[in-house]
């Protein structure tokens, strides 16, 4: 849709699963089962993350990051990322931050800093875990580090990037309150417009690594056109939603599409997908949703 002002919005979106592993991967180290060993690449998982592209209303190409996993290395070579303009982080785990690191290499290619986003706690703990890079005075040598800017968000209020909400979400992992995260065509501007030869269309929900929707983030996760889950496998978990608990929730939120991330080695990849009902399918390393 283009406004009355020609203003064409944001265009050209595309949102991409970069992993959709467990904190261990998979093939997960020293295990010879079925789904390790697997030769349908489906089943080769990396960390878990995603990336939102899309083109900004004055033709600048934008890059965001969910969470920066210790894979991002690799995510960033296959997809070729060059920039990125924000990096929105769900919470403080090992697996969904130990790629911090590797933001310095687009401060080189981008000459400016990277923005990131998440609530006190985790940016407390982001502090701790990357002293050399929040506290750079204290390096004995001087060091190649990240620059970064940090932003405290609060659930339920949006915020803005380039034409697009992002909106962090309510989600309980066990007892660690987490964040979820929606995107929308900001308030007021055109809708947004997908990447030719893609499905990907506004507005989308990333929710990793939960087990329960509190009752006042229902109402955020209503109307999405996908919506992306976690999905640890068909067994029960503590801090995971199981197969038929994910499968609940999809049908609950009635996303246009539901896919299901964060999966262990005891998911094969063609023989789950077989069993799940029209409108659910499963991740995988790349997918473009």
């Amino acid at each position: 849709m283009v406004g009355a002002d020609n203003n064409p919005g944001v265009t050209n979106v595309r949102f991409t699963l970069l992993g959709t592993g467990t904190s261990s991967g998979v093939p997960v180290i020293a295990c010879d089962c079925a789904t390790c060993t697997s030769t349908d690449e489906r089943d080769r998982r990396t960390r878990v993350g995603a990336m939102l592209e899309f083109t900004d209303a004055t033709g600048a190409p934008r890059v965001i990051l969910i969470d920066c996993p210790p894979d991002h290395r690799a995510h960033a070579l296959r997809h070729r990322i060059r920039r990125v303009d924000a990096i929105l982080f769900t919470h403080s785990h090992v697996d969904h931050v130990f790629g911090l690191d590797d933001a310095r290499l687009y401060n080189v290619s981008m000459k400016a800093p990277i923005n990131l986003y998440a609530e006190r706690t985790v940016i407390d703990e982001l502090t701790r875990i990357y002293d050399h890079i929040f506290r750079p005075h204290r390096n004995v040598n001087k060091s190649f580090v990240a620059d970064v800017v940090t932003s405290v968000v609060e659930p339920g209020r949006a915020v803005h990037l380039f034409g697009i909400d992002a909106t962090p979400v309510r989600l309980l992992h066990g007892a660690l309150p987490i964040l979820g995260w929606r995107f929308d065509t900001a308030v007021g501007t055109p809708n947004a417009l997908p990447a030719p030869g893609t499905q990907a269309a506004l507005p989308i929900a990333y929710c990793t690594d939960v087990n329960a929707i509190p009752p006042e983030s229902w109402a955020e996760l209503a109307g999405l056109d996908v919506l992306v889950l976690d999905m640890l496998r068909e067994r029960k978990h503590p801090t995971h939603f199981s197969l038929n608990e994910s499968l609940d929730v999809a049908a609950q939120l009635g996303a246009r599409r539901t896919v299901f991330t964060h999966m262990t080695h005891d998911v094969r990849h063609a023989e789950l997908s077989a069993r799940l009902p029209a409108g659910v399918e499963l991740g995988y390393d790349g997918m473009q949703c």
